[in-house]
């Protein structure tokens, strides 16, 4: 996406390229508009007004779009976003109507991780891909800046997830926090080193393999006034995970870079909120560590104390973001809050069950999840929940513990992680149950899409924060 300019703008009546949208239906009525030769080109360029297909049409002097979508009058955020891919730099705009929802894939279509490309390569990428941005623009100008945001949400955990490991550690993530805090007023307290054995010794067991740049920490950020309704965001932080010990095969680590995408996820949406000024008093929690592999690493059969004084016996060591998750969960009940809303990349299985696109939905109370749902699908960010059934708890008993952390059979892997989780998530005022939300999401796309290229991906933020928007705005 562009740094240098806005790729939404008012639409003042200043030149700008035509865009036509039509379908399947309305094609031939279309194509009887233009003349001949307008016909010919659109022929050739096999336009049938197909979903996402794009053509140029000469125009006198000129020239305007054309593209394809599954229905004019209902816009669904990436039905433009191929024609963001595919026209040169320009600035334009619908020729019949606003684009309304299209505005965020307009946007994250043009999004490209750059960080390590340089010299003649660098270069050549840069002409493939034009010599500037699609400028789209819009009547409805109170649309804008919320879309500007999402999409600069968007782009953020992607550019934290597409990042290696070396170079997105904790302290990484932290410095990330910092940026975040600062351009909100937000305050940003870190935990460390003997504090962090002390105070959250499941993140200490979890990181301290790692190398001394790279040691674990908790990074907790505070915004808000004091008498909002309090609401916590937490993100998964395992900034590379090769499994411990339990030492994961090269194929299963080829993409462990993205380990840390749960706390992309949170701080993108901490920014969105604090960028909204929504009435709540607002705690956002990352534990960050690296699960290495060395002569203090911890072990498979060790028992950790949590944070919450639950004992936890170790029966894999590649069940660590659980573990990390599990004292930032307790820190944040400990506030009491209206909600807590957590986001990791935690499990297989969630995958297995739904795929690549749909982030697993667990929550405590039906509201929050149909809430949840319905901002899903009005947004395109479609999630699936997933059920926390109490039956399956007894997998995770221990003969020496309070709990294990990995249950021994392959059954309904995603739901007894966040069944672990659920035991750290406490009550509220009147020993009610906190109203407690996990995403258990991939993070990643591993096939490009219009408006949406291979590479680390938000799946469920939006999903939050238009709840969040809903329940707070």
């Amino acid at each position: 996406m562009s740094e240098k300019q806005d790729l939404i703008q008012p639409d003042r009546g200043q030149d700008a390229i035509d865009i036509h949208l039509v379908d399947k239906d309305s094609f031939i009525h279309w194509m009887k508009t233009l003349s001949a030769g307008q016909r010919a080109a659109v022929e050739a360029q096999k336009f049938t007004g197909a979903g996402y297909e794009t053509a140029i049409v000469p125009s006198g002097d000129g020239w305007f779009a054309v593209g394809g979508v599954a229905n004019p009058g209902e816009l669904s955020s990436w039905c433009m976003a191929r024609l963001a891919e595919k026209l040169p730099a320009g600035t334009y705009r619908r020729a019949s109507g606003e684009p309304g929802p299209a505005l965020h894939g307009w946007q994250t279509a043009q999004y490209a991780f750059e960080r390590y490309r340089s010299g003649e390569d660098g270069q050549k990428k840069k002409k493939k891909d034009g010599d500037g941005p699609r400028v789209l623009l819009t009547r409805q100008v109170k649309q804008i800046e919320p879309a500007l945001a999402e999409a600069r949400a968007v782009a953020l955990v992607r550019d934290l997830v597409n990042t290696p490991a070396e170079d997105m550690g904790p302290a990484a993530l932290e410095a990330e926090a910092e940026k975040i805090a600062k351009a909100h007023g937000a305050k940003v307290q870190v935990t460390r080193g003997d504090a962090l054995e002390r105070e959250f010794p499941m993140v200490h067991a979890v990181g301290r393999a790692a190398a001394r740049h790279h040691a674990p920490r908790m990074i907790q950020l505070e915004w808000g006034k004091a008498k909002s309704p309090r609401v916590a965001i937490v993100g998964k932080g395992v900034s590379f995970d090769t499994g411990g010990l339990d030492i994961k095969p090269a194929s299963g680590m080829a993409l462990m870079k993205k380990d840390m995408g749960g706390a992309a996820h949170a701080l993108a949406l901490a920014d969105l909120v604090m960028g909204a000024r929504l009435d709540v008093h607002l705690t956002c929690l990352v534990p960050a560590a690296e699960n290495a592999i060395s002569g203090n690493s911890f072990r498979p059969g060790d028992v950790l104390k949590s944070r919450k004084g639950i004992t936890v016996e170790i029966g894999n060591t590649d069940a660590e973001g659980r573990l990390i998750l599990a004292d930032a969960l307790a820190l944040a009940s400990e506030s009491e809050p209206e909600l807590i809303v957590d986001f990791a990349t935690l499990t297989g299985a969630a995958r297995v069950a739904l795929g690549p696109d749909l982030p697993a939905l667990f929550a405590r109370e039906d509201t929050t999840a149909d809430a949840l749902i319905a901002a899903g699908l009005e947004h395109d960010d479609p999630v699936w929940r997933l059920p926390l059934h109490e039956a399956y708890a007894e997998w995770l008993k221990s003969p020496i513990a309070d709990t294990n952390n990995a249950h021994g059979n392959s059954y309904a892997g995603a739901s007894v992680a966040a069944l672990f989780l659920d035991k750290f998530v406490g009550t509220g005022k009147d020993g009610v149950p906190i109203d407690w939300v996990h995403f258990d999401t991939f993070a990643w796309r591993p096939t490009a899409k219009p408006g949406r290229p291979k590479g680390g991906e938000a799946l469920g933020l939006r999903a939050a924060f238009h709840m969040l928007m809903a329940r707070f705005g």
